[in-house]
């Protein structure tokens, strides 16, 4: 027998064995899949002017910084190609703002947030392949809470802050990488429609703003397919 066909020979036996792991690693439905890793909500903060009772300030407006958590997903596939996915986090904690205010500008207070989201989520290429690049679309829901003005702006006559929670879209793009059948790497990125009103009050003025938060939200992390 020639080395050839010793070799092709070789590699019709290996054949079925690589094509078995590959099948293994793909999607299925009826899958479900856990992640976990760092997520980063960077927003893109488009903000009104601060309104004092009702008036607008020209040359003012609200800034809220980003935040790094741990982020968790969780997703059943529907089909072999399709899958309903769900997005958690430990609380983001961030910063907001004013600028505009001269003497007052600079750190309001501190706020917490949750924002749940529930995206269908579509593979569109072959599903023998370890690498898995997928898009998504949902609904988000972002809950604020632990609302905190700083010790200076109190001082300052700022009294109560507070922010309405928001629905909107989210977008999303993410690919898994299969390290074997069960385990592999994940990165994502997504695009979320929040828009709050915040509430303060200065000298018992009622104190307003309108802001389109809308963050990039960047995770990268491993996940596991049960």
């Amino acid at each position: 027998m020639s080395r050839f066909t010793t070799q092709l020979a070789a590699g019709l036996l290996l054949a079925p064995a690589l094509l078995a792991a590959s099948v293994a690693q793909a999607h299925q439905a009826g899958d479900f899949i856990v992640r976990a890793g760092a997520v980063t909500v960077d927003p893109r903060e488009d903000s009104s002017r601060l309104r004092l009772a009702g008036t607008p300030l020209d040359g003012t407006s609200a800034t809220v910084d980003s935040n790094t958590q741990l982020g968790l997903n969780f997703m059943y596939m529907v089909t072999d190609q399709v899958g309903i996915e769900l997005i958690a986090a430990t609380p983001f904690s961030h910063t907001v703002g004013v600028k505009g205010l001269g003497p007052l500008d600079g750190k309001l207070g501190d706020i917490k947030h949750l924002p749940p989201t529930l995206s269908a989520v579509w593979y569109p290429l072959q599903q023998q392949s370890a690498f898995k690049p997928y898009v998504g679309a949902g609904l988000n829901y972002t809950t604020f809470f632990s609302e905190e003005l700083t010790s200076t702006r109190k001082s300052q006559g700022f009294s109560g802050f507070s922010l309405d929670d928001s629905w909107g879209l989210a977008f999303q793009v993410g690919a898994d990488y299969m390290l074997n059948d069960n385990l592999m790497l994940n990165a994502q990125v997504r695009y979320i429609d929040i828009n709050t009103t915040g509430r303060t009050r200065l000298n018992g003025q009622h104190v307003t703003v309108d802001v389109g938060i809308d963050p990039m939200v960047y995770m990268v992390g491993l996940g596991y397919k049960f």
